[in-house]
């Protein structure tokens, strides 16, 4: 009799917890912080205007006691985990990946730590479907590295991760310590959009800011397309080479227009990148990998195989719900259109192979 597989078949990775209340992360703050925690939260202000009149949060997925969205590890399991048999949810945070860009590094660091600590207490103990990201201040490079040291051993904290929005691109030398911890730890560094344009970050496109969020949402990939190029042009990738950048939630198909710009420029300015040993888009498929959602959705489905056969997708691409916002991605919906062995890979393989979740979760006791 043939014994059932215990290979995980989807992991969604970009599923966004967040905390009651303010209130949840006193206990882990020092009390120096507190105050200013509850007056000023992640501090880097407010964006735009949502999606008019609604919440970026689906409404379904308030708690059953009426608490925010993707505020209560049990519910959240119940309510997404368990409909679409999904192995393993990479937890990406809400509400506070911006704490890289208030004006008090200090506070920065503060926030981040205890926010890791609460996660892990919270989220990571609840099940063993959860698995965490090490929040980052990343305009304190020194002190991120030692939060990665600090946290960077927990048996269920797969990647690193911080916000996009940044006073500089990623590629320049002073995050290169950020990445070589995370390298000696065997942990991706992971990107999620929401804060460009915010705190003390640039305006989110060359030309300023965006009138309204529907605008702001649609030019994300910009943001994505500069930092990508700034990791390979600065040779983080031959630097590190065992380093993976994950790009979350910013679309795929601006990904071939800039591989193809990259090698065809390398052509005749490779002096100015001595360091470079491949073409920029070997760098590209080697270390950086896509999660789907928001997938863009050509009238004819057959050219998004295309796009995902430029990029070679079939190792670059993993599968995320983005839940519980209001663009969340179903997976019994998405990717229909999708080549079937690609989309076996993007659901689960390619997450494995990252984040080395070779088996489906084992039950634990406090697990419901």
């Amino acid at each position: 009799m043939e014994m059932p597989s215990t290979k995980p078949t989807l992991i969604d990775a970009d599923v966004h917890n967040s905390m009651g209340s303010k209130d949840d992360l006193l206990p882990y703050l020092p009390k120096a912080y507190q105050q200013a925690w509850r007056a000023y939260g992640a501090g880097y202000g407010g964006g735009y205007l949502g999606t008019g009149a609604h919440s970026v949060a689906r409404r379904d997925a308030k708690t059953e006691d009426g608490g925010p969205a993707g505020s209560d590890p049990h519910y959240l399991k119940k309510h997404h985990l368990d409909p679409y048999g999904i192995d393993y949810a990479i937890l990406t945070g809400s509400g506070i990946l911006g704490i890289s860009l208030v004006s008090d590094p200090d506070y920065g660091n503060v926030i981040a730590s205890a926010y890791n600590d609460w996660l892990a207490d919270t989220w990571l103990k609840a099940s063993p479907q959860y698995k965490g990201s090490i929040l980052i201040n990343h305009s304190d490079p020194a002190a991120a590295v030692k939060e990665i040291e600090r946290m960077g051993s927990h048996p269920d904290m797969v990647q690193v991760i911080m916000c996009s929005g940044s006073r500089n691109l990623f590629g320049q030398r002073m995050f290169h310590p950020i990445y070589e911890a995370a390298e000696r730890h065997g942990l991706p560094v992971a990107v999620h959009p929401g804060t460009e344009g915010r705190g003390n970050a640039g305006p989110p496109t060359p030309s300023g800011h965006p009138t309204r969020y529907f605008e702001w949402h649609n030019i994300i990939p910009i943001n994505y397309m500069a930092h990508v190029n700034s990791l390979v042009c600065e040779g983080v990738f031959e630097k590190f080479p065992g380093l993976k950048f994950v790009a979350i939630e910013g679309g795929i198909a601006w990904m071939p227009h800039l591989m193809w710009r990259m090698d065809k420029n390398f052509k005749g300015l490779r002096d100015q990148a001595p360091w470079l040993k491949h073409r920029p888009s070997d760098y590209i498929r080697e270390h950086v990998l896509l999660t789907t959602q928001p997938i863009e959705e050509p009238d004819k489905p057959e050219h998004l195989n295309q796009i995902f056969d430029m990029i070679d997708g079939d190792h670059m691409v993993m599968f995320s719900s983005d839940y519980p916002h209001w663009d969340f991605d179903n997976p019994q919906v998405a990717l229909r259109g999708v080549r079937r062995e690609l989309r076996e890979r993007i659901f689960a393989d390619n997450a494995i192979q990252l984040y080395g979740l070779t088996e489906k979760p084992k039950a634990r006791g406090a697990d419901v």
